[in-house]
């Protein structure tokens, strides 16, 4: 994967962080796989709609990139319904795939190296630190 289709991934981190499904969904294939803890799914309308409540904010701490694709290990911090406030931030990694400039594949893990190991890669293919814009 090109260090240039890392700016996807940096937009759908401010897509996710703004709570903007429809920015957010522009940025997949029209068939992409989403999983993580809660469950999976398939398609742009499954991501519009967790994107719409999710109530997630995302910041990258460390980006490795591969032929296959890229992994972020991310601080997580949702949004407490009764308060509105952002809780405590918890690290996961999430296993990005990217196919002719469109994410095809999204995968969350709770361990770094379970999402380093499904795309292949080693905690040696960390590259320079990326920075999400802000929403």
């Amino acid at each position: 994967m090109a260090m240039g289709q890392l700016a996807v991934i940096e937009d759908w981190h401010a897509a996710v962080g703004a709570g903007d499904g429809a920015r957010a969904g522009a940025l997949f294939s029209d068939d992409v796989e989403v999983g993580g803890p809660r469950g999976s799914g398939h398609g742009r309308a499954f991501v519009v709609d967790w994107v719409g409540h999710a109530g997630i904010r995302l910041d990258p701490v460390r980006w490795y990139c591969g032929r296959d694709g890229v992994v972020v290990e991310q601080d997580a911090r949702w949004t407490d319904q009764a308060t509105g406030e952002l809780g405590a931030p918890v690290r996961l990694a999430t296993a990005f795939t990217v196919v002719d400039g469109r994410i095809a594949r999204v995968l969350r893990y709770s361990d770094t190296g379970a999402a380093l190991a499904v795309l292949g890669l080693e905690r040696s293919d960390e590259v320079a630190r990326r920075k999400a814009t802000p929403g």
